[in-house]
């Protein structure tokens, strides 16, 4: 099915010609990067980095003609600029290298807007109707942000709260397997329905896809999936969403921190001295895009065995609480290492949830009520967002 869709819309981008050489965007190579699977379509234009402005309309060309290809749910095309990509040599070059808005100077057409979305990264800010967003974030991976966030946002949700969650990940999606699902989201009206489960509204391109598919796609890609999955998913009205982010510091930390007013981000690290180092990195990135550091918690912070009770400290104890102070952040909590956290993750069932009345789910909800807390009087104070 995603053989012969990937065909139709390429049948269908090959009636767009590059204004210039005469050529259509499929035979002369601009095509770069298809994917069609499960109705979601991406692609890339690779075009010289001094016509990227000059061919914006060309790119909304695309995107549309790519969304009206039968069993397209949504389109993404975003342009990409090589180095190696020659500017065609015509008459009308010159022109069109000095900016022009549109090829050949034409108008837009009467009652329609200059493009049909900004480019990855740009335009006004999305989730208007969701109150606040929080970024759940690591230096590095495997120190548990994934299981943190989920656990944070059932917890907020079972407080009462309207509660989204988002897999940023797109590399490696992590959201099917800990929320227990493989369901496929339906689309209405061009919009996509997002899964409910846990009382959350969730989304992850891990729902679009086969399990084993691996996304190998340029960092234009990865901006223009987040995008889809903030801008056309059907939220609705939210009191939080939180926003599962990827490891480190790179494309889709920046395209969250400049497309949402994120309300803060929550820092998860270990307390061993190489996490906290990628921690920190973390914090420093979220200062700079003047995004408030919520506060860290330290995950793994001792483990407790199953049979004897006894704690151990593999990893060290302290250091997030002590970085924090370091850093003039809140310490928010820390929380074990222990096997039945684990388990249930991976059986789809969280353990706020599953295992209300344990410690454990109630150090998640310790950190969700004091989330909210902060939540509530950041409400009072003037809002942050990107300049």
């Amino acid at each position: 099915m995603s053989e012969s869709l990937s065909e139709a819309v390429r049948a269908a981008l090959a009636t767009l010609r590059d204004p210039e050489s005469g050529q259509d965007v499929v035979s002369s190579g601009m095509l770069q990067g298809l994917s069609a699977r499960d109705g979601m379509v991406q692609f890339a234009l690779a075009v010289p980095r001094e016509r990227a402005r000059a061919l914006e309309p060309l790119r909304a060309a695309a995107e549309r003609a790519a969304a009206a290809v039968p069993g397209v749910l949504s389109a993404t095309c975003v342009l990409t600029a090589h180095r190696d990509i020659p500017a065609p040599t015509t008459p009308h070059a010159h022109g069109h290298a000095h900016g022009h808005d549109h090829a050949h100077g034409a108008a837009p057409a009467p009652g329609t807007a200059r493009a049909t979305r900004p480019a990855p990264g740009q335009g006004p800010m999305l989730l208007p109707e969701v109150t606040s967003i929080i970024a759940v974030a690591s230096g590095k991976g495997g120190v548990g942000k994934s299981t943190t966030a989920v656990n944070l946002a059932v917890a907020l949700a079972a407080d009462g709260l309207k509660v989204g969650l988002l897999d940023a990940d797109i590399y490696g999606p992590s959201l099917p397997q800990m929320l227990g699902t493989r369901e496929k989201p339906r689309a209405t009206g061009g919009r996509i329905i997002p899964l409910s489960r846990w009382g959350l509204k969730a989304m992850s391109i891990g729902f679009l896809v086969e399990e084993e598919t691996p996304m190998i796609w340029r960092g234009p890609m990865v901006m223009g999936a987040l995008e889809q999955m903030l801008g056309q998913v059907e939220w609705g009205t939210l009191d939080v969403m939180v926003v599962d982010m990827p490891p480190g510091t790179g494309d889709a930390q920046l395209t969250i921190s400049q497309r949402v007013p994120l309300a803060g981000a929550v820092i998860v690290s270990t307390p061993q001295d190489v996490a906290l180092i990628d921690a920190r990195r973390g914090v420093r990135m979220f200062e700079k895009v003047k995004v408030p550091v919520l506060g860290l918690i330290e995950n793994m912070s001792y483990y407790c065995c199953p049979n004897c009770g006894h704690t151990a400290n593999i990893f060290g104890h302290g250091g997030a609480r002590a970085e924090a102070e370091r850093m003039g952040v809140e310490f928010l909590g820390e929380l074990p290492l222990k096997l039945e956290i684990r388990e249930l993750a991976d059986a789809g069932t969280p353990i706020v949830m599953a295992r209300p009345e344990s410690e454990e789910a109630g150090r998640y909800r310790a950190i969700a009520q004091r989330l909210r807390r902060k939540l509530g009087e950041a409400a009072k104070g003037p809002r942050i967002v990107m300049e």
